[in-house]
């Protein structure tokens, strides 16, 4: 059994901070950030490939909830919602989860997006791979 799967059957505890019939969240333990919190589906699902209904949208309306509590608690204005699915991608327990990670201004975490021009005919052929 893994990790969030004894967090959430209350074998390991936890700090929970928002729980309902789909999903429980609870502070990561490694608080990136401050109020930094994980929405784990109560169902094991490796990650966003087999998400499913009605998991998908609690998860998402959790991400709400607890983004405004942490806005409420913690003042927090400003937050990144993140997955990471599969290995390559970071994902380290392979049970799906979002991190509710809130920014602050001297938090030191860099996403950034490499800056380049865009190549259109690239972008045209891609769509018509994905949309076809």
């Amino acid at each position: 059994m893994c990790v969030f799967c004894k967090i959430i059957n209350n074998e390991i505890p936890s700090y929970t901070i928002y729980e309902d019939e789909y999903v429980k969240c609870f502070l990561d333990i490694s608080q990136a950030t401050k109020g930094h919190t994980l929405i784990v589906p109560k169902k094991h699902l490796q990650d966003v490939f087999a998400l499913e209904e009605p998991f998908t949208s609690a998860v998402l309306n959790a991400a709400v909830k607890v983004s405004n509590l942490l806005k409420e608690k913690l003042g927090v204005t400003n937050i990144n919602l993140l997955n990471n699915s599969g290995s390559l991608a970071g994902q380290t327990v392979m049970h799906f989860h979002l991190h509710v990670l809130p920014r602050y201004g001297n938090d030191e975490i860099d996403f950034h997006q490499v800056e380049h021009e865009p190549d259109f005919a690239k972008l045209d052929e891609l769509y018509k791979k994905i949309s076809s």
